[in-house]
């Protein structure tokens, strides 16, 4: 997993774990990214698995458990707009 904070209070922020790198962001953004990752850490070790062993979709689950959302991936909703935009042409 990759953390990046894209806010900033002037230090220079870096934690890494033995699956995930977390880099920059102020103390308070810093801060949620590190309990976020420990957090998913905690759930896949409930599971008995790593994080290499799990499907994307598990992945999503256990992440929006722990408050994380996945952002809509811009292209896709543009290749599903063309797609939508075929249909109604038939």
């Amino acid at each position: 997993m990759l953390g990046l904070g894209l806010d900033s209070d002037g230090h220079k922020r870096l934690t890494t774990g033995p699956n995930f790198a977390l880099l920059g962001g102020s103390h308070d953004t810093h801060e949620a990214m590190t309990e976020k990752a420990l957090k998913i850490n905690e759930k896949l070790a409930a599971k008995g698995k790593r994080l290499e062993e799990i499907s994307r979709e598990e992945f999503d689950e256990i992440a929006h458990s722990v408050g994380l959302q996945r952002r809509p991936d811009k292209g896709k909703d543009k290749d599903n707009d063309k797609e939508k935009d075929k249909e109604k042409e038939e």
